[in-house]
């Protein structure tokens, strides 16, 4: 199932209001699988993602070189920092590693030595990079801030930090757990955002803001998913084992909001702003408050017939009342 994107945010085109965007390109009815009619589950993110495949892996990097390079003509100052961090780099993957290594060394910790283990690791696994390109996209299309995909990549920290995570996951499937326990604490103490490397994490995710999110290590989180700042998805502190939360396709989880516990979050659902959720969230539903009730009640909930990780609408089906 495609989300399809037609134009994004950040484009000259004057915005589309509301009802516009629900009727192109968010509507459940039209991307929904028939045969799974409650489960919402689609890949890739949009159109975007399809056409860079196939335009070959090179197409969305040399995108960002042109924007680099029209940077620097609006800002001369920083061409040296956009030649050393973009321009210099034959590929996402060395500049990736280059970037990470950067921003996650000290004086103990040299960059060099940095940049030469997540070069292996992207390099060894192609599938990192296709989720680095979604991740790019999704941003760029979700988040009004993000003028260009350069932008993202260099100045982003949820992107940054999610990529970190990626190498880290990647070190710890291996049974490099010291390393990626490392990666794991530079994260942490650079971006503050801390992703355990055991959690698992799909594509087209957007980290919004990012501060003070905090993923434990057996959380499971789908694709197209996005998050807003200090969000936890964490254990309840009473069980050991699989004790994180479970994120579905397309889910939406405000600010502020604790998901804790071995709960399922179901494909295409929205948490509200400041949620305690400790049970399950039906899909295409929405649930808001502490504790988290359904809207529409638990008997016969509101459906959701948008995707709200597109949509990113935090206030839509709860906003009617007066002050």
């Amino acid at each position: 199932m495609a989300a399809c994107i037609h134009s994004s945010r950040t484009t000259k085109t004057p915005p589309k209001n509301n009802s516009q965007i629900d009727n192109n390109v968010y509507n459940y009815v039209k991307y929904c699988r028939s045969n799974f009619p409650n489960l919402i589950s689609y890949n890739p993110i949009s159109e975007k993602t399809a056409k860079i495949d196939e335009e070959g892996d090179d197409h969305l990097w040399l995108k960002m070189k042109d924007e680099a390079k029209t940077d620097i003509d609006q800002e001369p100052i920083l061409s040296n920092y956009y030649i050393s961090s973009i321009l210099a780099h034959e590929s996402m993957e060395n500049a990736l590693a280059n970037h990470i290594s950067m921003k996650l060394s000290n004086s103990n910790l040299p960059s060099t030595t940095l940049y030469d283990l997540f070069l292996g690791v992207l390099t060894d696994d192609c599938d990192i990079i296709k989720s680095v390109k979604a991740d790019l996209i999704a941003v760029k299309e979700r988040d009004p801030a993000c003028i260009s995909y350069v932008h993202c990549f260099l100045n982003f920290k949820g992107f940054l930090a999610c990529q970190a995570h990626r190498i880290a996951h990647k070190l710890w499937s291996n049974g490099r757990q010291i390393l990626a326990l490392l990666i794991q604490n530079r994260v942490s103490e650079v971006f503050a955002v801390d992703i355990h490397p055991g959690a698992k994490i799909g594509k087209g995710i957007l980290l919004d803001h990012a501060t003070g999110v905090v993923i434990g290590e057996t959380a499971v989180i789908g694709n197209n998913v996005s998050i807003l700042h200090n969000v936890t998805l964490g254990g309840t502190g009473k069980v050991c084992g699989d004790r994180h939360p479970k994120i579905g396709d397309g889910v939406l989880i405000g600010a502020g909001t604790c998901v804790l516990g071995n709960v399922v979050i179901e494909d295409g659902a929205k948490i509200g702003a400041g949620s305690v959720v400790l049970k399950r969230v039906p899909a295409r539903t929405t649930a808001v408050g502490n504790p988290a009730r359904l809207l529409g009640g638990k008997e016969n909930p509101k459906r959701l017939d948008k995707i709200p990780s597109l949509t990113m609408d935090h206030t839509y089906e709860w906003s009617d009342y007066v002050i």
